[in-house]
């Protein structure tokens, strides 16, 4: 069953549930308007009757009756041992039944009941008359009961009516409430056929559905822009790859032919070879690493930043003996992975090293989640400082460098996976400062 027809049908089910209570509460207050009268009726008879004086009773009680399937009151009497006194000549007589006995011999008031009496349906009131006589008062519910025969009829009519009504309306309701639906479906299933992640939905309005178009949307284009960075991704990282591969091939292509080499060329080459494969082994890390996006490798949990940036700069200072490292390092606990935030460090170090000239200091600082780096460097030009953390971005300075362009867009990466940023400027007296802000920071304990 479609989830239109579960729609259709729920409401028309709580439509006819809602009819059906409806039309119960209806019968049962005309049922009792129409029966209200007849009890007044016989209460109006019982005080005409206990108004007569008991040497009357034979003359003037039976004076009154009529036949049973009129609209008047039909009277009888009922002695404390059960025996019963009916009109003269009236061969109709009223049900006697321990209630009645009891209230004869005062063992109970006056009540209202029904009752069936030849083949009429008849409502009666029981009443003390005097002391061991009871009075059975009956007037017939013909009339009542063929007027709310009539209303059961007009009610179940109205009822089934309300539910076919109800289940239209149902149907229509559900078409329009699931029009967003629908055409969410079909974006879906156009998508799927044809891969294409530009397509979108109208999604105006601010009821749930237009929200779920919008938030399908967004996420549309989030994948539109993950693809079309990984896409990019793919093609830098090819372009990149090309070069060193392409002299890779052409050294190992002259060590494995047979010409004779000058002297030492075999072991430049050889060298050559080494430096490539670190080369290019470094660019394939530093790709993977950009591939994993903000997918961590391990959970996320509470890091010493001022210890993870210690470890960092022990790192560097094996790793670049010619620089002087200087660190000011405030205990600051952040919530995040504490390899990633070490790359992170520890790349922002190396590319202020890079730019030291020899025996440069380059200086660190982590203080309130922020982590800076300043070195003494030449310092980055004003045009080249809003694309130094874009992917495979080098500077025309840069281009004589060893790297990939790789560094600091991990940096950025990292950043941003951990609700941060990162800035770079030119510091006064020369060099560059780059500040790596981390939210979620939490105060030392």
């Amino acid at each position: 069953m479609s989830f239109r027809a579960r729609l259709t049908l729920v409401a028309a089910a709580a439509v006819a549930l809602a009819v059906m209570v409806a039309s119960a509460v209806v019968y049962v207050v005309v049922r009792g308007e129409l029966r209200g009268p007849v009890d007044t009726s016989l209460r109006d008879s019982q005080r005409q009757i206990l108004q007569l004086p008991v040497d009357e009773i034979g003359r003037a009680f039976f004076e009154a009756r009529t036949h049973l399937r009129g609209a008047v009151v039909y009277p009888q009497l009922v002695k404390a041992d059960g025996s019963k006194t009916v009109p003269s000549g009236d061969r109709v007589a009223l049900p006697v039944t321990d209630e009645v006995v009891a209230v004869a011999r005062g063992a109970r008031g006056s009540y209202f009941s029904d009752a069936h009496v030849a083949g009429t349906h008849v409502r009666l009131l029981t009443f003390p008359y005097t002391a061991g006589y009871a009075v059975e008062v009956a007037r017939p519910l013909n009339e009542v009961d063929h007027a709310l025969g009539r209303i059961r009829l007009f009610l179940i009519a109205i009822a089934a009516g309300g539910v076919a009504v109800a289940a239209a309306l149902g149907l229509a309701v559900s078409r329009a409430a699931l029009r967003p639906v629908r055409r969410l479906t079909e974006a879906t299933e156009k998508i799927s056929k044809t891969g294409d992640l530009s397509e979108r939905i109208d999604g105006d309005g601010t009821d749930e559905l237009s929200r779920l178009a919008t938030s399908f949307n967004t996420m549309l284009g989030a994948l539109e822009e993950s693809t079309r960075a990984q896409r990019q991704l793919v093609a830098d990282a090819s372009h990149e790859l090309r070069t060193p591969l392409t002299s890779l091939r052409t050294n190992i292509e002259v060590l494995a032919s047979e010409r004779a080499l000058p002297p030492g060329e075999r072991e430049r080459l050889l060298s050559d070879v080494v430096d490539q494969l670190t080369e290019m082994t470094t660019l394939v890390s530093e790709v993977i690493e950009l591939a994993r996006g903000e997918q961590h490798a391990a959970e996320p949990e509470e890091v010493r930043l001022d210890l993870v940036a210690a470890s960092a700069v022990e790192r560097m200072r094996r790793d670049r003996p010619g620089v002087t490292f200087t660190a000011d390092l405030r205990e600051t606990v952040v919530h995040g992975v504490p390899a990633t935030l070490e790359r992170a460090v520890a790349n922002l170090l190396d590319n202020a090293a890079k730019w030291s000239p020899p025996g440069g200091e380059v200086e660190l600082a982590v203080r309130n989640g922020n982590v800076t780096v300043r070195d003494r460097g030449p310092g980055i030009a004003e045009e080249d400082l809003p694309h130094v953390f874009d992917r495979f971005y080098r500077a025309p300075s840069a281009r004589g460098q060893p790297g990939s362009g790789l560094g600091l867009a991990i940096v950025r990466q990292v950043a941003k996976a951990h609700g941060g940023s990162v800035v770079a400027e030119r510091a006064e007296g020369g060099g560059t400062i780059v500040t790596m802000h981390l939210n979620g920071t939490k105060p030392p304990s």
